[in-house]
């Protein structure tokens, strides 16, 4: 029971959920997902470390980026998640579509345009 308390805890934020709604088509780094999201660089990450946390989502370094995904479910409760954050909220709220459209633009953009490289 532990990893479901985990798992409800970590998706009973709405900044989260819309992480993970924009997870669930592709692979983004902490750059498009600010961008798409219109949040601040540790805002984004320190989400991003409670999901990891939860093991849902993983990270992958490909030179000066971090590129976050959804991990391959565990249970068919994660499954259904998955399934349910793909279909479910973008159709019935207006603010999940909005960041889909707004993290499509985004990857019309180059990283090196929406990146600050911070060293």
């Amino acid at each position: 029971m532990k990893e479901e308390l985990t798992l409800f805890k970590a998706l009973s934020n709405q900044t989260r959920l819309r992480i993970m709604v924009l997870l669930t088509e592709k692979e983004h780094c902490v750059c498009q997902l600010e961008w798409a999201l219109g949040l601040i660089q540790a805002k984004v990450s320190r989400h991003l470390t409670v999901l990891k946390n939860a093991e849902i989502v993983q990270d992958r370094r490909d030179g000066l980026w971090v590129f976050y995904s959804l991990t391959t479910p565990r249970s068919e409760l994660e499954k259904t998640i998955h399934n349910y954050l793909k279909d479910y909220f973008p159709q019935k709220y207006d603010s999940f579509k909005k960041d889909i459209a707004k993290m499509k633009e985004c990857e019309a953009k180059p990283l090196e345009e929406l990146c600050s490289i911070r060293r």
